[in-house]
């Protein structure tokens, strides 16, 4: 993992956390257990260079298809 990808994956759970309400360690389990955090990480190079609304995004049809309920 680079030095990058640490701060753009803390930045990602916190917006994540802000858009539905949660704490950062509530939006943290949830990407961790519906493999949104696994997502940042393997499609980083990707998804930093998106929007953050758009890394939402992806990151809740992700989650979805991996038993996520949020949005």
């Amino acid at each position: 993992m680079s030095k990058y990808e640490i701060p753009f994956l803390t930045a990602a759970v916190q917006a994540f956390a802000q858009r539905f309400a949660l704490t950062r360690q509530a939006a943290f389990n949830y990407l961790h257990t519906n493999k949104g955090l696994e997502f940042l990480i393997d499609f980083y190079d990707v998804e930093h260079l998106q929007s953050m609304d758009e890394t939402i995004d992806d990151l809740l049809i992700i989650c979805k298809q991996n038993g996520g309920t949020h949005a």
